[in-house]
């Protein structure tokens, strides 16, 4: 089992079309987000122009949260509302054109994985998923298998498990808990 910690301080922003990207995790490590070849990518964005059109990424599934703001949105042309830290999800091909400014949290997963869910988290957790994904969304004390970690608001913890071992999750706070299996 092999644990990251990344710290929403310590990611480098980059440009897009609505905002500003920050991105904490592409895998695997050798992907090249601009050949959109990767199994799975997890950043956060500001959306500070409004109206704004998500970039469209073919071939993967996506999940979606407003970290500070209620979210108005287009997708396809059906306007939908997802009030702060609801879970959006989309297919990331859609158009989706936000009339919202604020921040949010952003999981791309190919389409080839078929087994992969995000749900926010407030109770102890034991799973056994390949990948395991912890974003903080205020400071939260997380216990892993007995080892505690500490994160400030908006840090992200991975959990590679190839071995399918059972984790043992205790959180302080709510969370969002995503799973994966290859």
């Amino acid at each position: 089992m092999h644990i990251q910690l990344f710290s929403k301080k310590n990611t480098k922003p980059s440009i897009w079309n609505g905002g500003l990207t920050y991105e904490y995790m592409i895998y695997p490590k050798t992907a090249i987000y601009a050949h959109r070849d990767f199994a799975f990518r997890i950043s956060s964005a500001t959306i500070e122009e409004v109206p704004s059109e998500f970039t469209k990424f073919k071939g993967y599934h996506r999940y979606l949260v407003m970290l500070d703001n209620d979210l108005d949105v287009e997708v396809n042309k059906e306007k939908k509302e997802y009030g702060k830290y609801e879970i959006m999800e989309f297919n990331s091909n859609d158009k989706v054109t936000s009339f919202t400014k604020g921040s949010d949290f952003n999981w791309m997963v190919s389409e080839k994985i078929s087994r992969h869910k995000l749900e926010i988290a407030n109770r102890n957790q034991n799973c056994n998923a390949e990948i395991i994904i912890l974003f903080s969304l205020e400071m939260t004390a997380i216990t892993i298998n007995e080892k505690p970690y500490y994160l400030e608001t908006n840090d992200l913890l991975v959990i590679e498990n190839h071995e399918k071992e059972n984790v043992i999750l205790h959180f302080s706070n709510e969370c969002l808990f995503g799973m994966l299996n290859f």
